[in-house]
């Protein structure tokens, strides 16, 4: 194997890692946006418009993971790493999502180890970025269902009939 061949193969190991991560930060747009219209729709505005910022961050993250993936010469993937869930309870929502973002963190941490281990500190650098805002909505998620488990019905309550704030998408038509 020549030194080009070594040095294409690490890079697309890179680039295999960043699709991976890639396609979980595409299902979590689409899970969390499907909790986003769920919980809208059983009047819990507070929790919908919390969920809905989440997964503006998480599309975010898969953009730029996509830009990254680009400049190392290859193609994004488009596929989710897992189904939606549907239909879930209010109750089920945030433990879920504990689980999901948890399990990010987990294989986050070996892509950002395999990025270092082939050469590639930019790719390294965006991983650790992106772990602290996983990290954030791990505790989002974490606090709220323990907030569940521990108030029930009485958090539950308080929460039931909140606005669900206007939240701006600053997509392509509100840009300025």
């Amino acid at each position: 194997m020549t030194q080009v061949d070594a040095k294409q193969d690490r890079v697309n190991t890179v680039i295999d890692v960043l699709n991976k991560a890639r396609s979980m930060e595409l299902y979590a747009v689409h899970q969390y946006m499907n909790q986003h219209y769920t919980l809208d729709d059983l009047d819990y505005g507070e929790f919908a418009s919390k969920i809905k910022l989440i997964s503006i961050d998480e599309m975010r993250h898969a953009e730029e993971f996509a830009e990254r993936i680009k400049e190392l010469g290859g193609e994004p993937c488009h596929e989710l790493s897992a189904k939606v869930v549907k239909g879930q309870k209010v109750t089920d929502v945030f433990p879920f999502n504990q689980d999901v973002e948890e399990d990010t963190i987990e294989t986050y941490n070996k892509f950002l180890k395999t990025c270092r281990e082939n050469g590639d500190n930019v790719s390294a650098r965006l991983f650790e970025k992106i772990l602290d805002e996983e990290q954030v909505h791990t505790n989002y998620f974490s606090d709220t269902a323990a907030h569940i488990e521990t108030l029930g019905q009485t958090y539950l309550s308080k929460i039931a009939g909140s606005p669900s704030p206007e939240i701006p998408s600053h997509g392509f038509v509100n840009a300025e």
